[in-house]
């Protein structure tokens, strides 16, 4: 699979490395330009996603907390994918298409 489908959340294009995140703990392995993909996103990854360069999300809509976040930082975001934490792994260099809510793995 070399296409990630989902709901574009917050427009805009960004490629980086994906940092698979679930909660806090793993704030420490989260380097500024990183793309940070999660189940769903929650206040404490704040600190993280004001590094990210994007954001995917397994579960959500254009109102949860990744899509409104993202916007507010200026970011692309792509939420719903059902599956980006199972297809994409760390160190994978991938490509966020907010816009069309599309997430290629390059």
């Amino acid at each position: 699979m070399n296409i990630l489908k989902g709901i574009a959340a917050s427009p805009g294009v960004a490629e980086g490395m994906v940092r698979l995140v679930s909660g806090a703990q793993d704030v420490h392995s989260f380097s500024n330009g990183d793309v940070l993909v999660a189940d769903v996103t929650e206040p404490s990854m704040v600190i993280m996603m004001n590094k990210a360069v994007a954001i995917i999300t397994d579960r959500g809509g254009i109102t949860t907390h990744a899509a409104i976040v993202s916007r507010e930082l200026g970011i692309p975001c792509v939420v719903g994918t059902k599956t980006a934490t199972k297809d994409l792994k760390d160190g994978m260099r991938v490509r966020v298409d907010g816009g069309k809510g599309e997430v290629t793995i390059l």
